[in-house]
């Protein structure tokens, strides 16, 4: 399996997924611990993938999303964006409602 298939199926079987520095008990960066802690807060469960762990993978994700840093978060399978996106959605509420909606589709 190649890096966009890895990808294509990490974002099918995940309706949350963060692409991230470390993990959330363990970020290795700043932005990956705040966009982490505030999916936490949204209280429902999510899938993380930590980037330093696949250089390749890093990379390959980098061209698919047409985004060059990380956190990545996907919801649903499409690019939300990066923490300072993260952030703003999480103080006006948008991102426990995206989560939570998300997480309920996938429930049925």
């Amino acid at each position: 399996m190649d890096m966009n298939d890895t990808i294509k199926s990490q974002l099918e079987e995940n309706s949350v997924i963060l692409y991230m520095k470390g993990s959330p008990e363990a970020p290795q960066c700043g932005f990956s611990s705040k966009t982490s802690q505030a999916l936490m807060a949204c209280g429902e469960k999510f899938a993380f993938v930590n980037i330093l762990d696949n250089p390749e993978l890093r990379e390959a994700l980098k061209v698919h999303s047409s985004w060059p840093t990380y956190p990545q978060l996907y919801i649903s399978g499409e690019l939300v964006g990066g923490c300072d996106i993260i952030m703003e959605m999480s103080e006006n509420g948008e991102l426990a409602t995206a989560v939570k909606a998300a997480c309920q589709q996938t429930e049925i």
